[in-house]
């Protein structure tokens, strides 16, 4: 009996996964002009050769499993590029340029893809699931650049980056430079503005500190300890 190839259960692709690939390949050309819609996953799916029963194998919730897929691609695709960076070199703003810079290069052949999508998680219907989307990539960059944060600047890192996420997709929807300097030097300024706010910020908890061991002091003086006689 010939032996299996090394890692072949690693690389073994279900019947759903292959499907989502062959769809979601096709889908980025009719989401430009249909938008994220049903017809527009239809036609994807005839395009791409499936039966109503392959493509509902490849999206069971339809629209909302395309669009999820859609965005995981962008990052799966961009931590590729982080795993071969050296990021030990780098400084932290760097690494977090690179990451966003990686994603939005990943995705420029779906750009119009990318730009109708933000239209589409606007609507109300979907009110939940933008966010849900951009913390999905802002916590997969963080984790990709090794950051081992858990206490509340885990969440404060990827709040802030939701922002610069959003912002800089909102500037390169209406950069034509095939080479995105308009984007990524507005990036850089978004990132310079962080850590600015980073630096203000270790540079007043001195004075935040002191300030609550005054207020707790006068507290005391105040109205005594817990248990303190009357």
């Amino acid at each position: 009996m010939t032996a299996p190839p090394p890692n072949s259960e690693k690389t073994a692709r279900t019947p759903s996964e292959r499907y989502r690939e062959r769809l979601l390949a096709a889908l980025s050309g009719e989401v430009g002009t249909k938008g994220w819609t049903a017809p527009a996953l239809k036609a994807a799916a005839l395009a791409a050769g499936l039966s109503e029963g392959e493509a509902l194998l490849a999206f069971p919730k339809g629209v909302a499993d395309a669009i999820d897929a859609f965005a995981d691609r962008a990052d799966k695709d961009m931590l590729a590029v982080l795993s071969e960076a050296d990021l030990g070199r780098l400084k932290v703003r760097e690494r977090v340029i690179l990451a966003v810079q990686a994603r939005i290069v990943a995705q420029t052949p779906h750009k119009e893809a990318a730009r109708r999508l933000s239209m589409a998680l606007a609507l109300p219907t979907r009110v939940g699931l933008g966010p849900k989307l951009v913390w999905r990539t802002a916590d997969r960059i963080w984790r990709g650049l090794g950051d081992p944060s858990t206490d509340f600047n885990f969440y404060s890192k990827r709040a802030i980056l939701m922002g610069v996420l959003t912002a800089t997709y909102a500037y390169w929807f209406s950069d034509d430079d095939p080479a995105h300097g308009p984007t990524f030097r507005f990036l850089d300024e978004r990132i310079d503005n962080v850590m600015q706010f980073e630096k203000l910020k270790a540079q007043a908890k001195p004075l935040v500190q002191g300030f609550e061991e005054w207020a707790g002091l006068a507290g005391r003086l105040r109205y005594g300890r817990a248990g303190d006689p009357k």
